[in-house]
């Protein structure tokens, strides 16, 4: 409930009520509550309370100042398992440092891309390590298709290396911005617990890193596994090359696939553009545009394409260094392709000529094998699929179509190639040299013409999760909107986004110091410090788990990513009305929805459709919910939230320790409102009911912040009242 008290929790708030605008205070005209000293409570009670308070406070002193020693002078300790001699304490070893140190070539060029094939002889289970990247981002003019044009690159090279490591390892990644723009790197997945600053988003948690500046990302990855990838959240940069792969492997990783295989590999594809994004930009936020999208020129796989230089005359061309991608694979064996959409605009149908395939994972969550023929992944979405090369025709080589769905484009392009071929090799040395082209037949089945998911109700995750009762239900309308200027803008509800660079969401928010009124674990729409029209932000306290009903008021389909969470896939529908608050949990029950529903990150919402996911808001910090179409994040489709856990001082400043314990300040912070509440409830029992109601609602809160917060639970306050309802 915003604006008011709740009169049954906080009696004093029946007598002084409280004001939208301030925070707790008394009416100027109310009766004073009489003063305790005067009470017929005994001297003697009065006494004894005094010296159990002094007592409590020293012994809070104690305890902090022995924990700040330790805070102050001891690195963050790690779940070692190491051992210590009887009566002695050892100190935790220092955690291993792996640096990334790759050789930045002297001309730009295309990486290698045998460097997205996983080693086999991975250690799944090193111990926590450190791994350390050194990035320098520049620009300069590649011809990944044979076409050059201006591109960001990471290292003098397109795409960016492969971030490789194990739950529980720690990512440092040193920035240095040699391009003339500013950007930021948002690592695609990444839960970020207790690292928010670190999530990379330009105009909501972070400044742009500036030319000729730096800045190191580090954060430690934990609670999840699986195929992610990173790329600029900047302008639209990512399309110009800003972009790479991240794996991150679990420590059972073997124990938790459905099936073997031989090899592992990233395949990243893309819709590619000859134009700079800046320019393209300009022409699809231009007025009476009605969000015309830009077409795509080509198709990309793992950064390689093959364009005839013929068919571009004018442009600057050079083919000799570009060819069709090939992908090696033993014969007789099973393999993993961990197939990455990290295009701006384009959905992909990929499918590997009379060879079916397995989906083995989707957004990082492991599933079920279910088998398939074709994959339909629009942009920022992954799966992993498992092949067998088992194929008993005469041919040693096969094609892998990555064909654009050309229908999800308002206007042709006579340039555009919709499809990109890779030849797939079986490898052998019993086998004659294959062929220089596939004759492969590709499946019978008719084509897909519909921008839209994979079918996934068959995908159940390995790891059964069913999602907790949900506290809230919030209706958000996707639009275009033509309004001021005659400007086609990407509206959630009625706000379009507006993103301020160089004063970011999260620095406003913590540097207004909201406290404001909005009763324990509500949910609800922060104007006090956003206007709501250009920045819609949702604001909770605690953990609350909320349904969200997206519905697509758009002819174009929105693929829609949430920040550091995964959610529960409830519902998906093409046509009617999506069930309402009341009509859900019917609708839920009767169909067996909640059992293992999959857990993702990024849903597709067709044109004219909805879906309604579920997912729990367990983690502290602002948290961006925008469309991955780059065009239309771009043009204001995004909104964020905030979940509020008695935010330590540390984190106001953008201190982040590395770790779930809390900080020395934070400590500091949690020493002075205990002792302020002991004394001030052992003093003025009368006129400290609502601090102690507050102390109860920060002390709820700094408890899931500084103990770990488990993904995927309910609170424990929500249990508790499933409980009493029972």
């Amino acid at each position: 409930m915003t604006g008011e008290l709740d009169a049954e929790r906080v009696p004093w708030a029946r007598q002084a009520g409280c004001d939208s605008d301030s925070n707790w205070y008394l009416q100027e005209n109310q009766e004073k509550p009489s003063d305790p000293f005067h009470e017929s409570e005994s001297r003697g009670a009065w006494l004894q309370r005094l010296l159990l308070s002094v007592l409590c406070i020293f012994t809070l002193f104690a305890l902090a100042a022995v924990t700040l020693s330790q805070s102050f002078t001891s690195p963050v300790a790690h779940d070692y398992d190491h051992s210590t001699a009887p009566h002695e304490t050892a100190a935790p070893p220092s955690p291993t440092i792996v640096q990334h140190n790759e050789d930045t070539p002297s001309v730009a060029q295309l990486r290698d891309p045998s460097e997205y094939i996983l080693s086999p002889s991975w250690d799944f289970d090193a111990h926590p390590t450190v791994r350390e990247y050194f990035w320098t981002i520049t620009t300069e003019t590649l011809n990944p298709d044979g076409i050059y044009r201006p591109m960001f690159l990471i290292n003098n090279q397109f795409p960016g290396p492969m971030v490789e490591c194990n739950e529980g390892d720690t990512i440092v990644v040193h920035i240095i911005n040699q391009a003339p723009n500013a950007t930021a790197i948002h690592f695609h997945g990444m839960f970020q617990n207790g690292t928010n600053i670190m999530d990379g988003t330009v105009g909501i948690t972070q400044c742009p890193i500036a030319p000729n500046s730096n800045f190191t990302y580090r954060f430690n990855v934990k609670g999840q596994h699986g195929t992610y990838w990173y790329h600029a959240h900047h302008s639209a940069q990512a399309s110009d090359g800003l972009l790479g792969p991240m794996v991150v492997h679990s420590r059972q990783e073997q124990k938790l696939q459905g099936l073997d295989y031989a090899t592992d590999r990233v395949v990243m594809v893309q819709d590619h553009y000859h134009n700079l994004t800046s320019e393209l930009l300009m022409g699809y936020l231009a007025p009476d545009q009605e969000n015309d999208e830009p077409v795509p020129d080509n198709a990309l796989i793992n950064g390689r394409g093959v364009r005839d230089c013929s068919e571009f005359p004018g442009w600057p061309c050079d083919a000799t260094n570009v060819s069709t991608p090939n992908i090696d694979l033993d014969a007789g064996k099973r393999h993993r392709l961990r197939i990455i959409n990290v295009g701006a605009f384009a959905e992909f149908q990929i499918q590997f000529d009379e060879h079916p395939f397995y989906i083995i994972e989707v957004d990082g969550t492991d599933v079920n094998p279910e088998p398939f023929h074709r994959l339909n992944i629009l942009p920022a979405q992954r799966y992993s699929v498992v092949m067998e090369t088992n194929a008993t025709s005469s041919n040693s080589a096969f094609w892998m179509r990555a064909r654009m769905v050309t229908h999800c484009f308002k206007r042709e392009n006579d340039r555009l190639q919709p499809e990109l071929r890779a030849i797939i090799r079986y490898t052998s040395t019993d086998t004659e040299p294959p062929v220089a082209q596939p004759t492969s037949k590709e499946w019978s089945e008719a084509i897909e013409v519909i921008c839209r998911d994979l079918n996934t109700t068959a995908l159940r995750p390995v790891e059964p999760i069913s999602p907790p009762p949900a506290d809230d239900f919030v209706v958000l309308r996707a639009n275009f909107e033509i309004r001021d200027w005659r400007l086609a803008r990407g509206f959630f509800n009625d706000s379009t986004w507006h993103g301020n660079a160089t004063h970011p969401s999260l620095h406003r928010y913590l540097d207004a110091h909201v406290k404001g009124p909005v009763e324990r674990g509500a949910i609800s729409v922060n104007e006090q410090v956003f206007d709501r029209e250009k920045e819609l932000v949702l604001e909770t306290i605690g953990i609350r788990t909320i349904d969200i009903s997206i519905n697509n008021f758009d002819d174009g389909a929105h693929p829609f990513h949430l920040h550091g969470h995964k959610f529960f896939v409830l519902l998906q529908g093409n046509s009617g009305y999506p069930p309402n608050s009341t009509e859900l949990p019917k609708y839920l029950e009767e169909h067996n929805l909640l059992e293992n529903p999959l857990r993702r990150d990024t849903i597709t919402v067709e044109g004219y459709a909805w879906a309604i996911i579920r997912v729990v808001l367990d983690n502290p910090g602002m948290w961006a919910f925008h469309c991955h179409n780059t065009w239309h994040a771009e043009s204001g489709m995004r909104f964020t939230y905030i979940m509020v856990v008695f935010l330590p001082l540390g984190f106001a400043t953008g201190v982040s320790s590395g770790s779930d314990a809390p900080t020395g300040r934070t400590l500091i912070s949690m020493v002075v409102t205990a002792v302020v509440a002991l004394v001030t409830t052992a003093l003025l029992p009368k006129y400290t009911e609502p601090l102690k109601t507050l102390y109860d609602w920060g002390s709820r809160g700094i408890l899931p912040l500084t103990a770990g917060l488990r993904r995927g639970k309910p609170s424990q306050e929500k249990a508790e009242r499933e409980a009493e309802s029972v």
